[in-house]
């Protein structure tokens, strides 16, 4: 009987949900947007748990006893009756807008526990379900969202069955450790705050700081300078740090630095602190190539005119330094591949990419971190870039000459440059020990297709003229074209040659047999007028079979 009572509840639900969804909009209006959502953070301390859970209602608020429940019920817009004083139909329009981002986390999180209970068996806790249905344990990824959900609000919060309320602040803790003096020669680190009043939260993408009356969510630079000394003094259950006068100089030039922020100085004269405080730290850098053309970095740090070389540990330096500073100096050398050349107490670099990477790349930064100084020959080593000045053509005696002369690099290098260029490498080192640079250079690929489209012996580049045939014209026109820009000398006779081939190609003059007209198609044609164009200038040529102009069966059509 009671089964059948339940079956009949649910046809009655069914129907009296889309009795109410057929109310005017004005009707819904009316009844949506009252619903509100309480949380409550409940905190063991030494359990180190945290869990949430939650009231809706209106004027009367009712702790919501099964969130899987309550999740089908939003998933499924059902209507249900909480009480007396609450009774809706469970969709996101009912509840004021603000409460919609923590409903929005209920419905993550309740999803959750439904399916992880669904698939339980009964060697979990929570009567045989393996999460709690009355409320959202906080985790690591929970902790994250529970943030972003209520940062600037304040909500309930019982710890340790303390009832208070606690704010989810977006501001940063005010926790400070004081450097004091003791006595003449003696000082003390010491917080501000009890250091363990305070408790820390790890979260999958951040760390907080739970206090009676806050949760903050700690910046990296807080988590990184405050909260390391903060979790060091926890760790080795200690209220303070003591030291002598002696180690100033290790607090000023290794701590300070990295946690300037983190520590005050309270009740010690400005002029007694200052001696220990290190200047500004200047790297100069002096770069030069070795007999083997390695580059070479020798350093000196220098505060207030006081310098040395911070590879020669033999040294006695008796004035405060900036450890951190001088440190990250050296690493940058280490991080561009440097190697430490311990005999001449200095950085070598012997790899040829990594010294072009340098000369391009790294050396703009160097010069923004550091005083760079280089030497005459450093600076014969400068990456250069082929120019091949005026190319000089003329024709005489049937004969096409290209002059190359006031190319700015020993052409006996030429063909070892273009070797590289064939490879696709960014650069060449010549045998001075300079670099040529092969990215994106049109005087280079000018060269390259000289030599492969015209098949120029790499000894005629070296002599500086080219001596072709003068029906190789068609294709030094076509190369000199892209050549913007450049300075191109050429002869009368070589300018005829080319205006009358520019202009028949554009006129289209040549005319097709009236016998051929017909039968050639339009590609056919053009085979046709290309070689009556260069058969007119006694250039010769050829039709094959990989133009595409299908010649009747035959390997090779010539006409001459």
């Amino acid at each position: 009987m009671a089964e059948n009572n339940r079956n009949f509840k649910q046809i009655l639900n069914i129907f009296y949900n889309e009795e109410i969804d057929e109310i005017s909009p004005e009707e819904k209006l009316k009844k949506s947007g009252t619903i509100r959502i309480e949380p409550k953070i409940l905190y063991d301390k030494f359990l180190g748990d945290m869990k949430i859970e939650f009231k809706i209602g209106d004027k009367k608020m009712y702790k919501i006893k099964n969130l899987s429940e309550f999740y089908t019920k939003m998933l499924n817009m059902e209507f249900h009756r909480y009480g007396e004083k609450l009774q809706f139909i469970h969709k996101e329009e009912a509840f004021v807008e603000e409460c919609r981002p923590i409903l929005n986390f209920i419905m993550k999180y309740a999803e959750i526990i439904k399916y992880a209970n669904s698939n339980s068996n009964s060697n979990y806790k929570y009567y045989g379900k393996a999460l709690s249905e009355t409320s959202i344990i906080v985790g690591n990824t929970a902790i994250d969202d529970l943030f972003d959900t209520l940062k600037g609000k304040e909500v309930s919060f019982q710890k340790d069955y303390n009832q208070s309320t606690i704010k989810f602040s977006e501001d940063e803790p005010k926790i400070q450790f004081k450097l004091k003096k003791v006595d003449e020669t003696n000082y003390a680190i010491i917080p501000n705050i009890e250091i363990y009043n305070v408790t820390i939260i790890k979260g999958k993408k951040f760390k907080y700081i739970l206090d009676d009356k806050n949760i903050y969510r700690v910046t990296p630079n807080f988590e990184n300078t405050t909260l390391k000394l903060l979790e060091m003094f926890r760790k080795n259950y200690i209220t303070e740090v003591n030291l002598e006068e002696k180690d100033l100089n290790q607090l000023f030039s290794v701590i300070i630095p990295r946690v300037k922020d983190a520590i005050i100085i309270e009740d010690i004269p400005k002029e007694e602190i200052e001696k220990y405080k290190p200047k500004e730290l200047i790297t100069k850098v002096f770069l030069d190539f070795d007999k083997n053309d390695y580059l070479i970095a020798e350093v000196k740090f220098s505060y207030e005119g006081q310098e040395f070389n911070p590879l020669d540990e033999k040294q006695k330096l008796n004035f405060p330094r900036n450890i951190i500073e001088e440190t990250k100096s050296l690493n940058i050398f280490r991080h561009t591949g440097f190697m430490l050349d311990v005999k001449n107490l200095r950085f070598i670099l012997p790899d040829d990419d990594k010294i072009y990477e340098f000369m391009t790349q790294d050396i703009t930064y160097y010069m923004q971190k550091f005083d760079v100084m280089v030497t005459d020959n450093f600076k014969t080593k400068q990456i250069k870039r082929p120019k091949l000045g005026a190319i000089g053509v003329k024709v005489e005696n049937n004969l096409l000459s290209i002059n190359l002369n006031q190319i700015n690099i020993d052409k006996k290098e030429l063909q070892a440059i273009m070797e590289k260029y064939s490879l696709k490498k960014k650069y060449h080192r010549l045998k001075d020990g300079s670099f040529i640079s092969l990215q994106d250079n049109k005087e280079i690929d000018f060269l390259d297709k000289l030599v492969a489209g015209m098949d120029v012996d790499y000894k005629q580049l070296e002599e500086g003229e080219i001596r072709l045939p003068v029906n190789r014209s068609l294709y030094l026109n076509q190369l000199l074209k892209e050549m913007k820009g450049a300075e191109i000398l050429k002869n009368s006779e070589y300018k005829k040659i080319t205006n009358r081939l520019d202009k028949e190609q554009m006129e289209g003059k040549t005319k097709i047999p009236e016998n051929l007209n017909n039968v050639l198609r339009y590609y056919q044609k053009i085979g046709f007028k290309w070689l009556k164009t260069i058969d007119k200038y006694k250039f010769g040529g050829i039709l094959a079979d990989d133009m595409g102009l299908r010649k009747n069966n035959s390997n090779v059509v010539s006409y001459s």
